[in-house]
């Protein structure tokens, strides 16, 4: 049993690994409205369309997004939109932490 667990862990450590650049959380936040093509990704998150083709090609093998090409564009969507369901808590948890620093923060300058 132990060596499935080990696997289990692996896998997920691998998913979360390949999430883990702030890129492809840009990619993820701007596509949860709908698809976009690389043309148009590349002009609004600033991103050379040589990186930014390789972060979606991972996000891609991932199974977080889906392409469909159209002529000469490509166009991405999320392949699945339960990813914001990972992502919305960890979101979540960074807010309480900014809180709980703003507090430290407020007491440490009434000393």
């Amino acid at each position: 049993m132990k060596k499935i667990d080990d696997m289990v862990f692996k896998i997920k450590a691998d998913f979360l690994k390949a999430l883990a650049h702030p890129v492809r959380l840009q990619i993820i936040e701007y596509l949860k409205n709908g698809e976009a093509s690389v043309g148009k990704l590349v002009q609004e998150l600033g991103v050379e369309q040589s990186s930014l083709s390789r972060h979606l090609g991972i996000l891609r093998d991932l199974g977080v997004l889906e392409a469909r090409p159209e002529k000469t564009n490509v166009y991405y969507n999320l392949h699945d939109h339960d990813i914001l369901k990972v992502l919305r808590p960890i979101a979540e948890l960074l807010r309480k932490k900014l809180r709980r620093s703003e507090k430290l923060l407020e007491s440490l300058g009434k000393e």
